[in-house]
């Protein structure tokens, strides 16, 4: 039987503590119904025996607590409400629990912003790491030596998970579920949940807003200049020149700033301005193409997939507006 561990975490989401138990005692029912022993022994865990939840709206009192439980299997690290880097200090005496767990064999996996923890206890350096897309930046000032991979919805390196952002951590736990219990089983699980298994990339759903938490001013009026300009074929030459900066200084300076090169900081703006058009016009795809300045087709085509995992048709049939309500 498989010990599962999922922390009630001070200042968690009660949604992330519950979702993953649900799921995981329904592998038990499902077993049970066709005559089998149950899979997984599923927990809530904490640092005390009261734990409130959701910035006090919830409380919750764990089965058990971390200092009476010696070993386990797998330790879900659930979601937080608020100020993440908050909760990542209050919740600082898990940190060598997980680590000495993870020691003697425990796997670990985090859901959407409960990244945050687990990268605290340096498990995740030099591997890949996803979390919701919109703490991206927060993240990787926090852990520059994780290779957060924002677009993904699942990583899976050495025993260590981590997922999206959101209701994407289901993705995960269906992923666990297969894992252990074997795809029919979660087939059926994603069925009864109506999760879409097989959901890789968090793309669609990344609005890019740049990263402007930096005080290279130099870098930020470069953002606003590519960003008021976005129908504009822009040169990183063209940029350096008006801000009088070398150009390898500039463009290492705006990686450094942005954690983007210039050419795709401007690919992605073009990108995200082009998603606002099919989302909330009638334009075709060329008539967006030309606003947000591309003319070539194959071009336009491949850069808007390679950032939104959708094609330019895809995604307007999907998000238009108009579209969706027919």
């Amino acid at each position: 039987m498989i010990h599962i561990t999922i922390l009630a975490t001070a200042g968690s989401n009660l949604a992330s503590i519950d979702t993953p138990r649900r799921a995981f005692l329904s592998v038990n029912e499902d077993l049970k119904n066709n005559n089998k022993p149950p899979l997984f022994k599923v927990e809530i865990a904490g640092i005390t025996k009261e734990i409130k939840l959701n910035n006090g709206i919830y409380t919750i009192h764990p089965d058990i607590e971390i200092k009476n439980l010696k070993k386990t299997g797998l330790i879900i690290i659930p979601a937080f409400d608020g100020d993440i880097q908050k909760s990542v200090e209050q919740n600082a005496e898990l940190i060598p629990w997980i680590i000495q767990q993870y020691s003697k064999g425990a796997e670990v996996a985090s859901l959407c912003v409960g990244a945050f923890l687990l990268a605290a206890t340096g498990l995740v350096d030099g591997k890949n790491c996803s979390t919701h897309w919109r703490a991206a930046n927060e993240f990787r000032n926090a852990f520059p030596n994780v290779n957060l991979v924002p677009d993904k919805i699942v990583t899976d390196e050495n025993g260590i998970y981590t997922s999206g952002g959101a209701f994407s951590s289901s993705n995960l736990i269906l992923y666990l579920i297969e894992k252990y219990a074997g795809r029919e089983i979660a087939i059926r699980c994603s069925k009864n949940f109506q999760v879409d298994i097989d959901r890789h990339s968090q793309s669609p759903f990344i609005i890019f807003k740049g990263q402007k938490d930096h005080k290279d001013e130099h870098i930020k009026k470069a953002q606003e200049f590519i960003e008021k300009n976005v129908q504009e074929k822009i040169s990183v030459d063209q940029i350096a020149t008006m801000l009088s900066i070398g150009r390898r200084n500039l463009e290492r300076r705006f990686k450094k700033a942005t954690s983007n090169s210039m050419v795709e900081y401007m690919q992605r703006v073009k990108v995200e301005a082009a998603k606002q058009r099919f989302e909330t016009s009638a334009d075709n795809v060329n008539e967006v193409m030309y606003n947000v300045g591309y003319n070539d087709p194959k071009a336009f085509r491949t850069t808007f997939k390679r950032f939104t995992g959708l094609s330019p048709v895809n995604y307007k049939n999907k998000y238009n507006r108009e579209l969706a309500a027919v």
